[in-house]
């Protein structure tokens, strides 16, 4: 009987920075993956993808089975390419009815099938193909290791990714199966062995930096007679982004002090003023300054780098890396400014759209809240922890507008409105919510909600949330107290954290083994 199901490989190819133009389900009553509102001449249509149709494999990996989240996270470590084998609707059900297995299913495409639905779809209006790149990915071993095999292929140059663990730290990584090995931490591996390339992944401990190739990438660059490098690899699948911020000059300059640090000779972010326009454009104490305004600081004096700031009357443009980016890009003996040279070229505080529309199941779904103002205005108060952008929300009052709309205790605060603020200060935040009038629309998330997205890197968006249904809202407070003066409709107020905001210049310059400027 199985043999009358036929799955299909369908591979979607997008522009960076757009959406593949299809909804990725998980449905009540429903089993598997469901592909759903496949958008008229999207990449995903132009691929072959239909409505109803069940993912099986994303890339090779079987993913029946698995969680929603872990699905979405294989198609975004995937890139601008990812590969789909599905199964359509009908099939699908017949196949549940009937106890085939679908991952067994799913190895039963012929080659030759592989191959012609494989070739890349035509694209809409003539667009190009993008050009196939190697990519670089960072692993975190996990405790049942990094969730791959090795093998040779005869006839093939190098080692070969196989047996990939669709949990595992590598697939988590946007390792694929069959993926060919180039480097390891920025060294070529395709004349070692097969015990070399293991010992030398032993080596790296916890944490390794792969660059990869899959046939597609070989093929073209063999047939340019390129050589396959980190420097044309592609970065998107870095878990950890350097930080491009433009501050604009207050009258007190930009509020942060800067350090050479003798040992290492890096100029690193120091004493970050609270409220300052550094502090509000996101920069933070024990970033590492990597670039300013476009040109490389590293190798740079402390007095050289002043100076270059100070070059810029009205506003700077930094790239800074948090010690974890910088430790990550240094095992792949690479710079950060390579990240925003191999981005199109686009406005640095630009959010980049999520890569395909997605439905999360609990305890990974953010949450719409649409709450009216009461006498007392809106039950909740807003804080934040001193030089960390989080917003969070506390002190939910029982049966109060917030309360009701299904807002919670300790829910971090990611847009209002339909506008994202968790890059926004805490004033600005304010404003908003004051500025709301009677009706106010909350998306927040819980903490280990927001733990899971920050870790694994992905936006999070009110496309993300179950939809709210049109429901009557109830009208607006009216009532006028005009013998007492109105209460404030949201308390606010800023957690200090325990250690100290600021030093003088004279403390900080005491230490004479760094340069310390305010800037």
């Amino acid at each position: 009987m199985s043999s009358l199901l036929q799955p299909r490989e369908c591979k979607v190819t997008k522009t960076p920075q757009k959406s593949y133009g299809f909804y990725l389900r998980v449905e009540k009553d429903t089993a598997g993956h469901v592909i759903r509102n496949v958008e008229k001449n999207s990449p995903a249509e132009n691929a072959g993808l239909k409505d109803g149709d069940r993912v099986l494999r994303v890339n090779g990996v079987f993913v029946d089975k698995e969680e929603h989240a872990q699905v979405v996270e294989l198609v975004k470590n995937s890139g601008n390419s990812v590969i789909f084998l599905v199964l359509d609707e009908a099939s699908y059900q017949k196949a549940e009815k009937e106890g085939v297995s679908l991952e067994d299913l799913g190895q039963k495409v012929s080659t030759g099938q592989q191959q012609e639905q494989q070739s890349p779809p035509p694209m809409a209006n003539g667009a190009i193909t993008a050009v196939p790149q190697p990519r670089l990915c960072y692993l975190v071993k996990e405790e049942k290791g990094y969730g791959f095999s090795l093998k040779t292929t005869e006839g093939q140059k190098g080692l070969f990714i196989v047996e990939l663990s669709s949990q595992g730290a590598a697939a988590k990584a946007g390792v694929q199966n069959n993926d060919r090995l180039i480097e390891i931490n920025g060294k070529n591996v395709e004349n070692d062995t097969h015990e070399e390339v293991v010992e030398k992944v032993k080596k790296s401990g916890n944490h390794v930096m792969f660059l990869l190739s899959n046939e597609e990438t070989d093929r073209y660059y063999t047939s340019q007679k390129m050589v396959l490098s980190k420097d044309s690899a592609n970065l998107s699948l870095l878990p950890f982004k350097p930080r491009l911020l433009e501050i604009q000059k207050g009258k007190n300059g930009y509020g942060f002090y800067l350090r050479m640090e003798q040992n290492s000779g890096e100029h690193v972010i120091k004493d970050v003023d609270s409220q300052s326009p550094a502090a509000k454009e996101g920069l933070k104490e024990n970033d590492i300054l990597v670039a300013v305004n476009g040109e490389q600081v590293d190798g740079l004096d402390h007095e050289s780098v002043v100076g270059k700031i100070k070059q810029s009357e009205a506003k700077i443009t930094l790239l800074v890396v948090d010690k974890e980016t910088d430790t990550m890009y240094k095992l792949g003996q690479i710079s950060p400014c390579s990240y925003y040279k191999a981005q199109d070229p686009a406005p640095a505080k630009t959010e980049e759209r999520v890569e395909l529309h997605t439905e999360h199941k609990m305890n990974h779904k953010p949450r719409i809240c649409k709450m009216v103002k009461g006498p007392s205005g809106y039950g909740f108060s807003l804080n934040i922890i001193k030089n960390k952008p989080e917003l969070f929300i506390s002190e939910v009052q029982n049966h109060g507008p917030a309360d009701k709309a299904g807002v919670k205790n300790n829910d971090f605060l990611v847009e209002v409105n339909g506008e994202n603020v968790m890059n926004e200060s805490y004033d600005k935040v304010v404003a908003r919510i004051r500025d709301s009038g009677d009706r106010l629309t909350l998306l927040v998330c819980s903490k280990d909600a927001y733990k899971y997205f920050h870790s694994q890197n992905i936006p999070i968006t009110a496309s993300m949330a179950d939809p709210v249904h049109d429901t009557p809202e109830p009208p607006a407070y009216t009532e006028n107290h005009q013998s007492e003066p109105e209460k404030n409709s949201l308390e606010l107020r800023e957690r200090a954290s325990s250690s100290c905001s600021s030093q003088s210049a004279a403390s900080t310059k005491a230490d004479s083994d760094n340069d310390d400027t305010k800037l």
